[in-house]
């Protein structure tokens, strides 16, 4: 997941290949309270990993329930059966509706079967996101539930911490036009109070997303509750009902999640190789709503196949055709519409999303200040939005996407980089997308393509211990981008000639052959960077070349033609979206010439041996500054003076004397510098 301040994704031209999906967010995060509430243990295969589902585990573990993670990947459950092992607790759901919801609901009806008393609160914007019908409906069963801070409106309190009786007698109304997460917070609940007669909820208005209550009806049966529904409004729950563990349970991949790799599809041409976007984890016959996404993308012009748990989809009619919908079946999935209209062939109205208005954030108005930014014509209503696409490709604008904390704002928007126009797209606040698909970017940067000219590409130079290294590695963290060690490279051709026997002392390397070896022993190499890991030939060497012996060969087989041929490719290969910052000798002038930032970094030969020999004190080894200082002179001169690759700035290098700063200010300027390249530098 990418943890950065923003990410900039290039413009994308094509897409192909397989996406494996995340489980379900609605799904997991039901079955996880099904299993806690459940009699015996349930082993939950292919839990989605989000910050959803890990606030939901932790809220259950607050109230001794435990799970625990199984060798095979499946989460096992151990259901209280109904009890309540822990009667007072605080628990801080984040902005986790599909666990304040259920769980308001649970355990306001265990606080009155037990005597328990609870607290649940969320961050600001769930004590935005109102809860009051839900708590309206409790009031009518006699839980006692208060406000806390505003009414209405999260945080809540729950239970006096005495036992109360329960009024299951008349029928427990609740409006069902608001968020359908009220009406199944509540049938969620109810099967612990309906052990000696029947339960009744009966639906004010007319009934929201309907298909999240399908998947809530069809999970319930799975753990024994058999819930007889009336046309949509009146809901029973038959008396004697308990939740029975069904031993395991699979979680479908997210249908919501999909919509956004069926709008890629869509949209963009096949990849040369490849005929469309394959979706596994999901199929026609999928359990969710989002899944009739499909039904949309098809009256756009999408071409969609599949089966029962897989997808195909390819572009099909182009440009996308405008349409008119009523997005009440898939109000979650319907967002990824309004960026798919961005390229239709006119105006689209997307109707009756009205619940967009109270979800992570103001969806509606969300969809529409950000597809203004992009260049398009925007009315919004109540629970309406119409998107008119730029009119031309001269008429895309290039914008920095706000997510507002919403996963769903910035996946949609992501699909914004395959404009006409050949802009780049900024997501402010990447990381928001852990909500329900944590390596959602890393999994599209997977299949799409674009031509190397448009990954960016940052080069930092300089002489050794100049720090290019660690301002690299930090840059990169900072941008999400690779980071290409050609300094690393090197030291692996002089490891692995060590390994192979192969002396690269400077009078080996003077005899006959001997620079031939080297370079098809660099060509041979099987190399991978892996986090904090750099395998060669499958062994992780990383520690390895961080001695200075490794340096110093690094040093001298750099300078051999045929090592630096060898190696081009390999260094070439590493640019890769969304972009690289390339550390090292040559990367500005024979790599990577067209990179749009080159730095070149200075420091005095002093300064660099102090930084050095803290470096190799640190990390336990035995160091003499005046030695080193007398190797960095010898190497500086022999780097600078060699025929091949000599130490020298690019030409359009800029320079950053960084001797007197700390690495933070090194990096700020670098940050600065690259701002004023990049297409947002007036955002």
């Amino acid at each position: 997941m990418y943890s950065t301040d923003h990410l900039d994704i290039p413009p994308l031209v094509s897409a192909g290949g397989t996406v494996n999906l995340p489980g379900s967010k609605s799904i997991s995060n039901r079955v996880l309270l099904l299993a806690a509430l459940s009699t015996g243990h349930t082993d939950v295969i292919d839990l989605l990993d989000s910050d959803d589902t890990q606030v939901m585990l932790q809220a259950l573990a607050a109230l001794e329930c435990r799970a625990e993670h199984l060798s095979n990947g499946a989460v096992r459950v151990h259901g209280l059966g109904g009890d309540l092992p822990v009667k007072t607790a605080a628990l801080f759901l984040g902005n986790a509706g599909t666990a304040m919801r259920p769980l308001t609901a649970a355990l306001a009806v265990l606080a009155c079967q037990h005597g328990g008393r609870f607290e649940l609160s969320g961050v600001a914007r769930m004590h935005e996101r109102p809860i009051g019908d839900l708590v309206d409906a409790l009031r009518q069963l006699g839980c006692p539930v208060e406000y806390t801070l505003n009414d209405g409106y999260p945080p809540l309190r729950l239970g006096t911490g005495e036992p109360t009786t329960l009024s299951i007698d008349a029928p427990i109304l609740i409006r069902g036009d608001v968020s359908s997460q009220f009406l199944t917070a509540m049938l969620l609940a109810l099967p612990l109070a309906a052990r000696s007669r029947d339960i009744h909820i009966d639906v004010v208005g007319e009934l929201i997303s309907r298909p999240y209550i399908e998947i809530t009806l069809n999970l319930m049966r799975r753990f024994g509750v058999d819930v007889k529904r009336d046309d949509w409004k009146r809901f029973t729950i038959p008396a004697g009902s308990q939740y029975q563990s069904p031993g395991s349970i699979s979680v479908e991949g997210d249908a919501s999640s999909a919509s956004y790799f069926i709008a890629l599809g869509a949209i963009a041409p096949s990849s040369t190789g490849q005929n469309g976007i394959t979706i596994k984890g999901v199929g026609l016959a999928s359990i969710q709503g989002d899944i009739r996404f499909i039904e949309a993308a098809r009256l756009m012009g999408a071409d969609i196949s599949g089966d029962d748990s897989t997808l195909h989809i390819k572009r099909g009619a182009w440009p996308l055709r405008a349409i008119d919908l009523d997005c009440n079946h898939i109000p979650d999935a319907a967002m990824t519409l309004a960026v798919m209209a961005l390229y239709a062939d006119g105006p689209t109205t997307l109707r009756n999303i009205a619940s967009w208005r109270v979800k992570e954030t103001d969806r509606i108005a969300a969809m529409a200040n950000e597809c203004r930014k992009l260049g398009a014509s925007v009315e919004e209503g109540g629970d309406f939005l119409r998107i008119t696409p730029p009119s031309t490709p001269d008429a895309w604008s290039t914008a920095s996407i706000h997510t507002y904390d919403d996963h769903r704002v910035a996946m949609c928007f992501s699909l914004a980089a395959f404009n006409p126009a050949g802009l780049p797209v900024r997501i402010e606040d990447p990381k928001c997308v852990g909500k329900t698909f944590p390596d959602y970017f890393e999994t599209l940067f997977k299949v799409c393509l674009t031509p190397p000219a448009n990954i960016p590409v940052i080069c930092i130079d300089g002489p050794t211990a100049s720090g290019k290294g660690t301002l690299a590695a930090a840059l990169a963290r900072r941008l999400g981008y690779h980071l290409l060690d050609s300094g690393a490279l090197y030291r692996l051709v002089g490891l692995a000639a060590e390994k192979a026997g192969i002396p690269t002392d400077e009078t080996a390397l003077l005899a006959p052959g001997q620079s031939d070896r080297l370079g098809e022993l660099a060509s041979n190499m099987r190399v991978r960077f892996t986090g904090d890991q750099i395998l060669l030939d499958g062994e992780d060497v990383a520690e390895a070349l961080r001695s200075e012996s490794a340096g110093m060969a690094a040093s001298r087989v750099s300078a051999v033609p045929q090592v630096r041929s060898a190696l081009l490719g390999l260094q070439h290969d590493f640019r890769q979206l969304p972009g690289l910052v390339a550390d090292g000798r040559d990367m500005g002038t024979v790599v990577f010439p067209d990179a749009a930032l080159k730095v070149f970094l200075t420091a005095s030969a002093p300064q660099r041996a102090q930084r050095r020999h803290k470096q190799l004190i640190s990390k336990g080894f035995a160091a003499n500054i005046d030695d080193l200082l007398a190797d960095m002179i010898r190497r500086d001169e022999r780097d600078s003076s060699r025929s091949h690759a000599p130490l020298k700035p690019a030409e359009d290098a800029l320079h950053l004397d960084n001797s007197g700063l700390s690495i933070e200010q090194s990096i700020d300027q670098l940050l600065v510098w690259w701002q004023d390249k990049t297409a947002f530098s007036k955002a």
